[in-house]
């Protein structure tokens, strides 16, 4: 993996504390779907596996994600942490989206992730399972954006 001055904190070697707002910097950044803005939490040459797509480097990172976002309409994001060491974390995650048709989905994942020195995401490997779900059973409730400090998380939804 390349090596860069550019600095995201926080860096490892992680903490609880300091993985709790990593994994909450990065849910931010994804509630945002600006794929220029997300991207850069991803060294240049990171490798990703996200289902069955596997972009490698920022460029790729973008055009998957701005593939994403036009079809996952009104899409928001909350992670978990759900452990870590120096410099990995693994979360667990849960987003609801609507495509074109009005089908809203929620998708259930977890995320390996690797960290540079820099606090610079160089890995990525994320599995993802998709359910049908109807607007009534939608729980993320919030304006388009950052989730609210008081939205309940996952295990306070019993995801």
């Amino acid at each position: 993996m390349e090596s860069t001055q550019e600095i995201i904190p926080p860096v490892p070697p992680f903490t609880r504390e300091t993985a709790l707002l990593k994994v909450r910097k990065a849910e931010d950044g994804w509630n945002s779907r600006d794929p220029k803005r997300v991207c850069l939490s991803y060294s240049i040459d990171c490798h990703w596996r996200n289902r069955a797509e596997f972009p490698v480097g920022r460029e790729q990172i973008i055009e998957f994600l701005t593939r994403k976002w036009d079809r996952e309409l009104d899409y928001r994001l909350i992670k978990e942490l759900w452990a870590f060491t120096d410099n990995r974390i693994a979360v667990r995650f849960a987003y609801e989206y609507r495509d074109d048709s009005n089908q809203w989905y929620r998708s259930y994942g977890n995320e390996n992730w690797d960290f540079n020195p820099q606090g610079i995401m160089v890995y990525r490997y994320a599995s993802i399972n998709d359910k049908r779900i109807t607007p009534e059973e939608r729980l993320f409730h919030w304006p388009l954006g950052r989730r609210p400090d008081d939205h309940p998380g996952l295990s306070d939804l019993g995801l």
